[in-house]
């Protein structure tokens, strides 16, 4: 029988959401995990990671031994939140959690920490025996997967690994996310007089506009995108601006693909400058790279199962975005994310169930306490 307790899971999210965790302010939230992690009898540790991407938090590492036999699998789910995130209030209609409208909820994804955190504290409350497994909390990864690429990988022995970090319904199994490359890119003209001497200018804007007019944008197929995020020149109507900003971003599960593009929006421009004499200083930033887990992978497979029994039909699928699971993989942990059921992340909107907070909960101590 499995022991979630329902009010609990409920209560410790409401009161996790309530702990201001914006990226870079993630001390709090790290303390109030430490604490309860080494409560829940824990070998619990902690890093500077902080101090090293300009957070006042840091990572939380956590193993707990077992008995049963099976593989060992890392946990995850980061703490910071998106902004706005202080002062969040949340509120209950008709079995479903909202902010208060003014700021994002904060599912996202203190979903996945509520989840992992109630599993234990079922399993150590009832002393039922468990496998070994890890827990990893991040900061840090909505600016960029920070806290994750400054993990000390050394502390965790996990082999395959476990985000819970999606919105959609529990039972999604995110196998396959993008590499992204981002593209930081100065177009560098030459000033002038606009009402005098324009001739005697080379306007950066001209030279940049010509260039993001000749890219493919968007939509690339169905595993590539691509966007301009910022292009920036700030100067009065009557000067020649010299110089543009730019920063963009391509993102494809094909590395071939992922480097192609970028090098395409690169070319394009160049072509640009070139057309009007202006320079370009660029340069491009491989931020995460893409993975892909196949279905009948040992790790996909246990969670397919484990989602079956609980009566619902696992969704086996890819997403656009990127997670901490890039990081993990890219250092030899064979991860993927799970949904917590968390919907419209990053807005005011922002809401969940609580049913899937109770699902999520109990998918994760259905693994905990299965041998394999």
């Amino acid at each position: 029988m499995i022991m979630i307790h329902k009010q609990r899971v409920l209560d410790s999210f409401l009161e996790y959401v309530q702990i201001d965790s914006e990226t870079g302010n993630e001390k709090a939230m790290a303390e109030r995990m430490t604490e309860e992690l080494r409560a829940l009898g824990g070998a619990v540790s902690t890093d500077s990671a902080g101090e090293a991407i300009g957070s006042n938090g840091f990572n939380v590492y956590a193993r707990f031994e077992g008995t049963l036999p099976g593989e060992v699998l890392l946990y995850a789910a980061h703490m910071d939140t998106v902004k706005p995130g202080r002062g969040v209030k949340p509120v209950i209609r008709d079995g479903i959690i909202y902010s208060s409208g003014d700021t994002i909820l904060g599912g996202d994804d203190k979903s996945g920490i509520a989840g992992i955190i109630e599993a234990i504290r079922s399993i150590k409350e009832e002393g039922i025996p468990h496998r070994t497994f890890e827990v990893a909390f991040t900061i840090s990864e909505e600016g960029g997967l920070r806290g994750a690429k400054n993990l000390d990988y050394s502390r965790i022995r996990a082999k395959y690994g476990i985000a819970l970090d999606s919105s959609g319904e529990v039972g999604k199994i995110i196998t396959q996310a993008p590499g992204q490359i981002k593209i930081h890119a100065d177009v560098i003209g030459k000033t002038a007089h606009a009402g005098i001497a324009p001739e005697q200018g080379i306007s950066a804007i001209q030279a940049a506009a010509s260039g993001v007019a000749r890219m493919k944008l968007l939509r690339i197929d169905e595993e590539t995108t691509a966007n301009i995020g910022v292009f920036k020149a700030e100067y009065a109507t009557n000067i020649v601006p010299d110089r543009v900003s730019i920063l963009a971003e391509t993102r494809s599960r094909n590395l071939d693909k992922l480097n192609a593009q970028a090098k395409h929006m690169v070319d394009c421009l160049q072509a640009g400058c070139d057309e009007y004499g202006a320079t370009l200083d660029c340069r491009c930033e491989t931020n995460y790279v893409s993975y892909h887990l196949a279905d009948d992978h040992p790790l996909v497979s246990e969670l397919s199962g484990a989602i079956r029994s609980m009566g619902i039909e696992p969704l086996i699928t890819s997403t656009g975005g990127g997670s901490d699971t890039n990081i993990f993989n890219l250092n030899g942990i064979d991860s993927v994310v799970l949904a917590t059921g968390m919907s419209k992340v990053h807005t005011t909107n922002e809401f969940i169930k609580v049913e899937q907070l109770e699902r999520t909960a109990e998918l994760l101590y259905r693994l905990m306490t299965t041998a394999n």
